[in-house]
């Protein structure tokens, strides 16, 4: 059993069946879960599903906390390491916002098998990136 980080991009295309990504996220999740591995959401990335939900109102936030709490087996805090990692990850790479370097520094701390995401960008940063097709 392994370890998933999900992107921002994974979770919105999985809660909005109009995403040009959700059938493509949707299957990735349940092979993720075919493969008994654990589902990894940084904080970071989940503040960002929560801004869409807030603008929206409180029962979309209620609704995406649901979400996360019945289908992401652990929501990873930001600590120093990770903050250092990103800052490494940003640094190198000057078109990576901070917010997704965040999101592969989780995957390299916690030496997690993948990072899933929707954004092309990100393929070339890191060996565990895997962009959806």
């Amino acid at each position: 059993m392994g370890s998933v980080v999900v992107d921002t991009s994974i979770v919105l295309a999985i809660l909005d069946p109009r995403d040009a990504h959700h059938r493509g996220a949707f299957q990735a999740w349940r092979q993720i879960r075919a493969a008994g591995d654990r589902i990894v959401l940084p904080a970071t990335a989940l503040a960002e599903v929560l801004v869409g939900a807030s603008r929206v109102g409180e029962e979309a936030v209620r609704t995406a906390d649901a979400f996360v709490d019945s289908v992401v087996d652990s929501v990873q805090d930001i600590d120093r390491v990770i903050a250092r990692s990103a800052a490494r990850y940003r640094a190198q790479f000057a078109s990576l916002r901070l917010p997704d370097a965040l999101v592969i520094a989780v995957g390299s701390v916690t030496n997690a098998d993948a990072v899933l995401t929707a954004d092309q960008r990100w393929s070339r940063v890191d060996r565990r990136i895997r962009v959806l097709r």
